[in-house]
This record gives C-alpha cells, sequence and structure tokens, in this order.
C-alpha cells in the first residue's frame, strides 16, 4: 500500500520548503488520529512529531494518521495564570480551522514542550475548544492531577465539578520525550500503545 502526505497547504520558503510549515495540516482520507505540534523549527515539523507520526504509519496500524503544526503554537495561552504576564513572546493559540481539523478526528496526541506549567496550559487550552480524546506527549513530567487542577478532564482525576473548564479529555500520558529529538523506542511503543488503547474505547 502506498501513503501520500500532503504537509503544505501552499508552497514551501527556503531551506526544508518540501516539508510543513506553520499552519499546515497533512490529511488523510479516513481520520482517525491527529498529531498536533507546536510551530516548526527552522527546516521542519518538530521532533518528535515527525516521529510519532512516522511511527505510527511504519508499525502498520491500521488507522489514518493526520499531523498538524498550529499556527501559534509557541508560548503560551493569553488567558494561562501566573505565567502569562511573565513570559515574553508570542502567545500560543488556536483558530476555528484547526479546531474543526481536531475534533475531525478520534483521537489527538499533543506535543507541547519541555516547561511543565506550560505543558498543562497548552493541553487545557486546546481542550477547552476541542471536544477530543487526548494523549499528552512531553517532555516535562505531568500527570492527571496536574491536569485536573487545571480544570482538564482526565480518564483517571475529574477536577472539582465546579472548574470543569474542558470539552475534550486526557486519556493518556507519556513523559520522557525530549524536544527537537528523535524519541527513545521504548517511547514510541508506549504511544503507539496508549493510541491503540484509546481507539478501541472509541
Amino acid at each position: 500500500m502506498t501513503q501520500v502526505v500532503d504537509c503544505r497547504p501552499s508552497m514551501g520558503m527556503g531551506k526544508g520548503g518540501g516539508l510543513a510549515q506553520r499552519g499546515s495540516i497533512s490529511e488523510c482520507r479516513s481520520p482517525d488520529v491527529i498529531v498536533v505540534g507546536m510551530s516548526p523549527g527552522r527546516r521542519h515539523v518538530t521532533k518528535p512529531v515527525c516521529d510519532i507520526t512516522s511511527g505510527l504509519r511504519r508499525e502498520g496500524i491500521e488507522f489514518s494518521v493526520s499531523t498538524l503544526v498550529l499556527n501559534s503554537g509557541s508560548g503560551v495561552p493569553p488567558d494561562a495564570p501566573h505565567i502569562a504576564g511573565s513570559v515574553l513572546g508570542a502567545h500560543f493559540g488556536l483558530n476555528g480551522r484547526e479546531i474543526a481539523q481536531m475534533e475531525q478526528h478520534k483521537v489527538a496526541i499533543l506535543h507541547h514542550g519541555n516547561v511543565r506549567s506550560h505543558v498543562v496550559e497548552k493541553v487545557r487550552f486546546i481542550l477547552e475548544y476541542a471536544d477530543v480524546k487526548a494523549i499528552v506527549v512531553s517532555q516535562a513530567p505531568i500527570d492527571y492531577e496536574d491536569l485536573a487542577r487545571a480544570g482538564v478532564q482526565t480518564a483517571y482525576v475529574m477536577p472539582d465539578s465546579r472548574n470543569v473548564r474542558t470539552k475534550g479529555q486526557v486519556m493518556a500520558i507519556v513523559s520522557g520525550v525530549t524536544r527537537g529529538q528523535t524519541p527513545p523506542r521504548e517511547k514510541l511503543a508506549e504511544v503507539i500503545q496508549a493510541t491503540m488503547n484509546v481507539l478501541k474505547t472509541t
């Protein structure tokens, strides 16, 4: 079977122009899993997002995988408490098109860097708008309690009923995956297994 991946909505620019740019999605015929990454580096989609996408396809798992590179994937959400005002640079954000693309899929794999509080707030922000089951992949160790305290619904710990802020729900967490590097084989296997487990429940 041959798979064709279109990572760009338009012509690329400069080095790596044939690869994904910010604000782009590689769409698939049967939308089951979407891997969501921050804005790309100078060359292409940030590792390990490209590795996770390739690994899922390489394993021959019988579902389709899309990759979404957020247009405003850096920084922190503008409404993040105690951290937004102290962080310089662009805010993390979503647009309506990105939300709709995520909600077309059964599972979203979210990768958002290596600062614990930033990861929690980005996951909360995405799932506040996108009603999708999610797997969080991060470098910094986070747990379900961290997410629940921020109002994120999870499969194992729920926030206080007065503090529920999300439509979507976190089903699994895989920590120890370093941004900008190829993930170890065992971590990639964890992501694949978590994805298969979540798909079985949808």
